[in-house]
């Protein structure tokens, strides 16, 4: 049987990806090489990760943020004492290079665009059964046990080989993780630079837990970490990552990192489990070849500082999911796959250049050192404590989409409605929106032009935030923006829309 998608990775992205697509009834078989969803690198705290702003709006929109926050590890409201959750501050923004970022030196209020969001933390293995149950409700067929071994492109589609069968479909996406099958048969180029050291995540229980510091503590020989949450320690030794070789890390040789980089004769009493990991930081050169897609780690790998590489790739999913369907539907404009890698690959490259410059920060030598020095000066301003606990939530990542408007390019924000509806319930089935405060009647002819694929939204907002009208594209991101100062340009917007959502008979 033919699939118009092919997936290969059943985890948070391959899953989010194939919800998107399902959305747009696009049928998609996902190929996951794992037979259980369960593993204890993925469970519980040990499987612990943060979910930025840019995500959880995401999910938001797509009607998942309530099972989200039923089966997070850490859920924390950011709200002001007088419950003000618009213009909030959080406690903490977080940590950079293991270096705190206090809250109240956050400016909340500097970018009137920027996105809210609780700090949200969830086990790998939750969040991939929440996406899971969503794609099979959507159709979605997902296949656990079978790995993807050979795959083979022609004009018309791609055929895969997995476990003695062969499938076959339109298209391909690899969100087979660092060691993509789909990367390298499909010929992809993936440089980058080699590590600095070896990380590790166990789960230990510590004789002597006092001798210990809590949190993120940097040494003059690495990093340690105990928590969050019971019997769960990192480590950072940076030995160009050559204890990173597949052996299986014994409970001496663990105890003996930790001793040298705590400077303490602490005792590690258990080690029911261990894995490590590398700085080693690398992207795809495209995100695509012909009928072969890459997303998440197969198309960009970097440490796990900084908590971006879950985030950067369900962006991947989200911006993908709605092109990839407008291809296979036939409405997409001249070039719309195309934009995928331009816009999703400046966003990859920046996540290694983050998690690279704070590896450089940590470095335990000389130049290490005078770096951390200035960084904590520099973070304890409040122009220094914004921008990176911007950076880390992703309040205002935004694309460069050439508009003028500092909301283009960016993910739509909140706006408070007079009659108390929520906007986000227009983007839960992925069309595009029209979002008019005026009432404009030329506006809303103009949408019904697009055949369903462009909703017409006009209400009443509390704050418009010196906005009229404004496109939002299926992805949530603003397109085009309309202040109401000039006359409306009906032409340029009109442009700007079927640039995206592809041309009407009678546009």
């Amino acid at each position: 049987m033919p699939y118009d998608v092919i997936i290969s990775g059943g985890g948070p992205v391959g899953l989010f990806l194939a919800t998107e697509l399902a959305l747009r009834d696009i049928g998609v078989l996902v190929l996951e090489k794992t037979k259980e969803r369960h593993a204890p690198i993925k469970a519980g705290w040990m499987g612990m990760r943060g979910l930025n702003a840019p995500s959880l709006v995401a999910l938001d929109w797509r009607g998942l943020l309530d099972e989200v926050r039923d089966a997070a590890l850490l859920w924390k409201e950011n709200s002001t004492p007088d419950g003000d959750r618009e213009n909030a501050k959080p406690s903490s923004g977080g940590h950079f290079a293991t270096l705190p970022i206090q809250g109240d030196k956050i400016d909340a209020l500097s970018d009137p665009f920027a996105l809210r969001a609780p700090s949200v933390a969830i086990s790998m293995e939750s969040l991939e059964a929440i996406f899971e149950r969503r794609a099979e409700q959507l159709g979605v067929l997902v296949r656990r046990g079978v790995e993807v071994t050979e795959i083979e492109q022609d004009e018309g589609g791609v055929t895969v080989r997995a476990d003695g069968e062969t499938f076959r479909g339109s298209w391909l996406v690899g969100c087979d993780g660092a060691r993509s099958v789909v990367r390298k048969q499909g010929g992809f180029k993936f440089d980058g630079t080699e590590p600095q050291l070896t990380g590790y995540l166990a789960s230990a229980v510590i004789a002597d837990p006092e001798k210990l510091q809590s949190g993120f503590t940097l040494t003059p020989c690495g990093v340690y970490a105990l928590g969050p949450g019971p019997e769960r320690v990192v480590l950072m030794d940076f030995d160009e990552g050559t204890a990173h070789d597949g052996q299986e890390v014994s409970l001496d040789h663990f105890q003996s990192i930790l001793r040298r980089i705590s400077g303490t004769d602490v005792t590690v009493r258990e080690l029911n489990y261990a894995s490590t990991w590398t700085d080693r930081a690398r992207q795809a050169d495209t995100y695509r070849k012909g009928r072969i897609l890459l997303a998440g780690d197969a198309a960009h790998i970097h440490s796990p500082l900084g908590a971006q590489g879950l985030n950067t790739g369900l962006a991947d999913a989200l911006n993908l999911g709605w092109k990839l369907a407008a291809t296979i539907k036939g409405w997409a404009p001249a070039g719309l796959l195309d934009t995928y890698t331009r816009e999703r690959h400046p966003a990859g490259a920046w996540a290694l250049r983050w998690t690279l410059a704070q590896v450089a920060v940590m470095r335990p030598d000389p130049w290490g050192h005078a770096i951390t020095e200035v960084m904590r000066d520099l973070i304890a301003t409040h122009d220094g404590a914004t921008y990176f606990a911007d950076k880390i939530a992703g309040t205002s990542q935004h694309y460069d989409l050439g508009d003028g408007h500092p909301l283009c390019g960016r993910p739509f924000p909140a706006f408070k409605i007079k009659d108390g509806a929520q906007l986000k319930t227009f983007l839960k089935d992925g069309a595009g929106i029209l979002l008019d405060f005026r009432g404009d009647q030329e506006l809303c002819e103009l949408a019904s032009r697009y055949d369903g694929r462009l909703k017409m939204v006009s209400a009443q907002a509390l704050d418009t935030k010196g906005i009229a009208a404004l496109f939002i594209r299926p992805d949530g991101i603003v397109a085009w923006v309309w202040d109401g100062d000039t006359p409306l340009d009906r032409s340029t917007a009109n442009s700007v829309i079927s640039s995206w959502m592809g041309k009407t008979e009678t546009a």
